[in-house]
Protein backbone atom coordinates (compact mmCIF):
# COMPACT_ATOMS: atom_id res chain seq x y z
CA UNK A 1 0.00 0.00 0.00
CA UNK A 2 1.36 3.27 -0.90
CA UNK A 3 2.03 5.89 1.78
CA UNK A 4 -0.21 9.25 1.25
CA UNK A 5 2.54 11.39 0.19
CA UNK A 6 3.74 8.76 -2.16
CA UNK A 7 -0.33 8.95 -3.33
CA UNK A 8 0.37 13.00 -3.87
CA UNK A 9 3.46 12.64 -5.24
CA UNK A 10 2.69 10.29 -7.92
CA UNK A 11 -0.70 12.46 -8.43
CA UNK A 12 1.48 15.30 -8.91
CA UNK A 13 3.99 13.57 -11.15
CA UNK A 14 0.88 12.81 -13.27
CA UNK A 15 -0.48 16.09 -13.61
CA UNK A 16 2.68 17.70 -14.56
CA UNK A 17 4.52 14.92 -16.39
CA UNK A 18 3.74 16.67 -19.51
CA UNK A 19 4.93 19.99 -18.52
CA UNK A 20 8.08 18.32 -17.36
CA UNK A 21 8.56 16.49 -20.32
CA UNK A 22 8.66 19.87 -22.59
CA UNK A 23 10.85 21.94 -20.10
CA UNK A 24 13.67 18.31 -20.43
CA UNK A 25 13.65 18.55 -23.89
CA UNK A 26 14.28 22.38 -24.35
CA UNK A 27 17.13 21.77 -21.58
CA UNK A 28 18.66 18.53 -23.98
CA UNK A 29 17.79 20.22 -27.38
CA UNK A 30 21.26 21.67 -27.37
CA UNK A 31 23.33 18.05 -26.28
CA UNK A 32 25.30 16.26 -28.42
CA UNK A 33 23.74 13.85 -30.62
CA UNK A 34 25.12 10.57 -28.89
CA UNK A 35 24.48 12.24 -25.08
CA UNK A 36 23.44 9.30 -23.01
CA UNK A 37 20.64 11.34 -20.90
CA UNK A 38 17.93 11.52 -22.99
CA UNK A 39 14.51 14.13 -21.72
CA UNK A 40 12.39 11.09 -20.54
CA UNK A 41 15.19 9.85 -18.57
CA UNK A 42 16.03 12.98 -16.99
CA UNK A 43 12.33 13.46 -16.12
CA UNK A 44 12.51 9.85 -15.01
CA UNK A 45 15.53 10.63 -12.82
CA UNK A 46 13.91 13.65 -11.48
CA UNK A 47 11.15 11.04 -10.32
CA UNK A 48 13.46 8.81 -8.38
CA UNK A 49 15.01 11.53 -6.49
CA UNK A 50 12.17 13.05 -5.62
CA UNK A 51 10.41 9.76 -4.56
CA UNK A 52 13.43 9.56 -1.85
CA UNK A 53 11.87 13.13 -0.37
CA UNK A 54 10.41 11.41 2.66
CA UNK A 55 9.91 15.13 4.37
CA UNK A 56 7.79 16.85 1.60
CA UNK A 57 4.16 17.63 2.03
CA UNK A 58 3.31 17.41 -1.17
CA UNK A 59 0.46 20.74 -1.47
CA UNK A 60 -0.20 21.65 -5.48
CA UNK A 61 1.80 20.87 -8.67
CA UNK A 62 3.21 24.50 -9.00
CA UNK A 63 5.15 22.95 -5.60
CA UNK A 64 5.31 19.46 -7.29
CA UNK A 65 7.42 21.63 -10.54
CA UNK A 66 9.25 23.69 -8.15
CA UNK A 67 11.25 20.95 -6.71
CA UNK A 68 11.39 18.83 -9.66
CA UNK A 69 13.47 21.61 -11.27
CA UNK A 70 15.71 21.56 -8.65
CA UNK A 71 16.11 18.04 -8.75
CA UNK A 72 16.61 18.16 -12.67
CA UNK A 73 19.54 20.77 -12.10
CA UNK A 74 20.77 18.42 -9.75
CA UNK A 75 20.77 15.59 -12.18
CA UNK A 76 22.32 17.37 -15.23
CA UNK A 77 25.14 18.65 -12.83
CA UNK A 78 25.80 15.09 -11.55
CA UNK A 79 25.39 14.03 -14.91
CA UNK A 80 28.10 16.67 -16.08
CA UNK A 81 30.27 16.46 -13.85
CA UNK A 82 30.65 12.63 -14.07
CA UNK A 83 30.97 12.86 -17.42
CA UNK A 84 33.79 15.43 -16.64
CA UNK A 85 35.81 12.95 -14.49
CA UNK A 86 35.70 10.03 -16.41
CA UNK A 87 37.18 11.09 -19.39
CA UNK A 88 39.53 15.15 -20.11
CA UNK A 89 36.96 16.24 -22.61
CA UNK A 90 37.61 17.56 -26.47
CA UNK A 91 37.20 21.29 -27.31
CA UNK A 92 33.07 21.51 -27.91
CA UNK A 93 32.14 18.20 -25.77
CA UNK A 94 30.76 20.17 -22.92
CA UNK A 95 27.30 19.53 -21.41
CA UNK A 96 25.67 22.23 -22.44
CA UNK A 97 21.87 23.75 -21.94
CA UNK A 98 19.76 25.68 -24.62
CA UNK A 99 20.06 29.08 -23.33
CA UNK A 100 16.75 30.71 -22.89
CA UNK A 101 18.64 32.42 -19.90
CA UNK A 102 20.92 35.20 -21.53
CA UNK A 103 19.41 35.19 -25.39
CA UNK A 104 20.93 35.12 -28.27
CA UNK A 105 24.10 36.26 -27.85
CA UNK A 106 25.40 32.99 -25.66
CA UNK A 107 23.64 30.07 -27.78
CA UNK A 108 24.68 27.53 -25.43
CA UNK A 109 25.11 27.82 -22.10
CA UNK A 110 27.10 24.91 -20.07
CA UNK A 111 24.84 23.08 -17.19
CA UNK A 112 28.26 23.00 -14.78
CA UNK A 113 28.55 27.28 -15.58
CA UNK A 114 25.23 27.92 -14.95
CA UNK A 115 25.01 25.94 -12.05
CA UNK A 116 27.89 27.85 -10.35
CA UNK A 117 26.34 31.16 -11.40
CA UNK A 118 23.31 30.48 -9.49
CA UNK A 119 25.14 29.42 -6.57
CA UNK A 120 26.85 33.00 -6.71
CA UNK A 121 23.55 34.52 -7.55
CA UNK A 122 21.61 32.31 -5.01
CA UNK A 123 24.28 33.61 -2.09
CA UNK A 124 22.95 37.42 -2.78
CA UNK A 125 19.78 36.61 -3.47
CA UNK A 126 18.08 33.02 -3.25
CA UNK A 127 14.54 33.77 -4.79
CA UNK A 128 15.69 35.31 -7.93
CA UNK A 129 18.03 32.16 -8.34
CA UNK A 130 15.56 29.90 -7.76
CA UNK A 131 12.88 32.19 -10.21
CA UNK A 132 16.12 31.27 -13.00
CA UNK A 133 16.20 27.82 -11.76
CA UNK A 134 12.26 27.17 -12.38
CA UNK A 135 12.44 28.70 -15.53
CA UNK A 136 15.22 27.17 -16.40
CA UNK A 137 14.87 23.51 -15.71
CA UNK A 138 11.79 23.17 -14.89
CA UNK A 139 10.27 25.11 -17.78
CA UNK A 140 8.09 26.76 -15.74
CA UNK A 141 6.02 30.16 -17.63
CA UNK A 142 6.04 33.90 -15.09
CA UNK A 143 2.83 32.81 -13.85
CA UNK A 144 3.26 29.81 -12.74
CA UNK A 145 6.62 30.46 -11.14
CA UNK A 146 4.96 33.45 -9.49
CA UNK A 147 2.25 30.33 -7.58
CA UNK A 148 4.94 28.12 -7.24
CA UNK A 149 6.65 31.35 -5.15
CA UNK A 150 3.86 32.21 -3.94
CA UNK A 151 4.19 36.11 -5.46
CA UNK A 152 3.30 37.99 -7.74
CA UNK A 153 3.77 37.56 -11.63
CA UNK A 154 5.06 41.32 -11.71
CA UNK A 155 7.71 40.60 -9.03
CA UNK A 156 8.65 37.02 -10.74
CA UNK A 157 9.28 39.47 -14.35
CA UNK A 158 11.41 41.93 -12.42
CA UNK A 159 13.50 39.33 -10.90
CA UNK A 160 13.83 37.22 -13.84
CA UNK A 161 14.75 40.59 -16.17
CA UNK A 162 17.18 41.53 -12.87
CA UNK A 163 18.99 37.30 -12.85
CA UNK A 164 18.81 38.17 -16.72
CA UNK A 165 20.90 40.82 -16.64
CA UNK A 166 23.36 39.61 -13.72
CA UNK A 167 23.81 36.10 -15.64
CA UNK A 168 24.99 38.42 -18.77
CA UNK A 169 27.43 40.44 -16.88
CA UNK A 170 28.89 37.74 -15.78
CA UNK A 171 29.00 35.81 -18.72
CA UNK A 172 30.35 38.70 -20.22
CA UNK A 173 33.48 39.19 -17.76
CA UNK A 174 34.40 35.67 -18.10
CA UNK A 175 34.13 35.64 -22.13
CA UNK A 176 36.12 38.92 -21.98
CA UNK A 177 38.90 37.17 -19.01
CA UNK A 178 39.03 34.12 -21.26
CA UNK A 179 40.24 36.87 -24.53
Amino acid sequence: MKSPGREDLDHFFDDAYVALQEAAAVLMRSERQDHTLQPSALVHEAYVRLSEQTRIQWQSVEQFRAIAAQMMRRVLVDHARARNSQKRQAPGDRTTLDSRVVGERWTQLDVLELNDLLSRLGADDARTALVVELRVFGGLTLEETAAALNVSSSTVEREWRYARAWLISRLTESSNSEH
